[in-house]
């Protein structure tokens, strides 16, 4: 039986992030993954393949360019589910090679097989090998992530009516795609797909989605995958998924029905927390499968015991997931770091992508803070109309006490990577007074923020120091 002074319990960005730092300290530290290569949900299922998918659709489909050829315009023909899967493989192979190399560098130990908790202090593993591997450490990290939600109202049978694991394994294009559940996967993989001309149905029971992103955003992404092919139902309650062998049929509460030869069911996600025997280690999860923690130092309500990423829910970002196993680590291990930056980017891989950072319009409203708010389109730019961009939108937020920055979203090409020009500015506590004094290259999309400083600059009070004082004329 080995003692550690760490063990983790997956091997996701959180658990990567913390057995990387945990090695650095020179702490005795290993990594246990049910799989037999490492990355976890992010490199094998989630967020790296759903990225390259997405990177060799708009690649193939010469997506980008036909603002200025046609819609007809392809830089392949006929794109086929291997054309997509093989830049994937790739792709992952480097990911998983990369992460060996960081773990050997860093004298990490790795074990493949499935953990649980046999007590507080021990964890029993099933290799593959059929053995079962006792072992102990001073502190634990869960980051064992999400899996996919399956109800049983809905019959996967892995090839038209699937979830978003099977999903990457397709074996061809379907020319047809129902997706059930509007949230961040079932938003990706139906813009994507609408971009090779696969006719889409995007189904979503509630009124709304997205609900955390401005709703002047949202309406203009709505617009925007409308008029790209996406047929989207909002407050369309499903009633069943029928399997019809050459097609899958939807039947919706309002009476109507959607067909298609491919069903993609992303409606929710659980915490991958099932077979962890937590009841062994005096901790429970909520209803589904998530864990409680201190958001400052990610202990769970056993201190010896924390968790990361995922698992923990909001904001089940691969970015965030990272910051939080380096901060779990060092505090497990008790040495010091820095506190985590209070705004984070968010980032939404659809076409067009979505980003935010901060405050949106309606939060802004609800803590009655006075505000002005400075937008700019990307065919203002220069660089939009060299791109030929028809669309996109930056929309910045500013306190008229402060005339700090609190909020920017943009939707659009490269607003995953804008955004962090905007999470610097927040959280620098920076004011409207940056974007207007600074220069910007040109031509750039980044142009778009002295747009959108300059607008709201243009409409918000005039500071003291900066109004011109004219002598009053003399008294006859």
């Amino acid at each position: 039986m080995s003692n550690y002074d760490l063990i983790i319990i997956g091997s996701g960005p959180a658990g990567r992030a913390a057995a990387i730092q945990a090695g650095k300290l020179k702490r005795k530290v290993l990594v246990i993954d049910r799989k037999d290569r490492l990355g976890g949900v992010s490199v094998h299922t989630g967020t790296i393949p759903s990225k390259t998918l997405r990177e060799t659709v708009l690649n193939l489909s010469g997506w980008r360019e036909r603002s200025f050829y046609g819609r007809s315009y392809r830089v392949k023909d006929k794109i086929g589910a291997e054309d997509l899967k093989a830049r994937l493989h790739m792709t992952l192979g480097h990911e998983v090679d990369v992460l060996e190399h960081q773990f050997n560098r860093n004298h990490v130990d790795t074990l493949y097989g499935l953990a649980r908790f046999a007590d507080e202090h021990t964890v029993e593993v099933d290799t593959e090998a059929g053995d079962v591997t006792r072992l102990t450490a001073k502190r634990f990290l869960i980051s064992t992530g999400t899996k996919t939600f399956r109800p049983d109202t809905v019959p996967f049978n892995g090839t038209t009516i699937v979830d978003s694991d099977e999903f990457l394994e397709l074996a061809r294009i379907p020319r047809s795609l129902i997706v059930v559940g509007a949230g961040v996967i079932g938003v990706e993989y139906a813009t994507m797909f609408s971009a090779l001309d696969v006719r889409v149905t995007l189904i979503e029971p509630r009124d709304t989605f997205l609900d955390f992103i401005d709703k002047t955003l949202i309406q203009d992404f709505t617009h925007q995958i409308r008029e790209n092919g996406v047929d989207l139902r909002l407050g369309s309650a499903i009633e069943k998924i029928e399997d019809a062998g050459d097609y899958v049929e939807v039947s919706l509460a309002n009476g109507r029905h959607v067909r298609a030869e491919m069903l993609l069911f992303a409606a929710g996600r659980l915490g991958a927390t099932s077979k962890l025997n937590l009841a062994a280690a005096g901790l429970e999860t909520d209803h589904r499968g998530r864990l409680d923690v201190d958001r400052k130092s990610y202990q769970t309500r056993k201190p010896h015991i924390y968790a990361a990423g995922d698992v923990i829910g909001h904001p089940s970002l691969a970015s965030t997931s990272v910051q939080q196993g380096r901060v779990a680590a060092c505090h497990a291990l008790e040495t010091p770091t820095l506190a985590e930056s209070p705004w984070f980017p968010y980032g939404i891989y659809s076409v067009p992508e979505i980003s935010t950072c901060g405050m949106s319009e309606e939060e802004m409203q609800e803590r009655g803070i006075p505000y002005e708010v400075g937008v700019a389109r990307f065919r203002e730019t220069s660089r939009g109309h060299i791109m030929g961009l028809e669309h996109g939108m930056l929309k910045m937020l500013f306190s008229l006490k402060t005339r700090r920055v609190l909020g920017v979203q943009i939707v659009g090409e490269g607003a995953t990577e804008l955004i962090h020009i905007a999470q610097a500015v927040l959280n620098l506590k920076g004011t409207v007074d940056y974007f207007v004094q600074n220069t910007f290259n040109y031509p750039t999309l980044a142009e778009a923020y002295k747009i959108a400083g300059l607008d709201a600059f243009n409409r918000m009070p005039i500071p003291e120091e900066y109004k011109i004082k004219r002598e009053a004329p003399p008294r006859d």
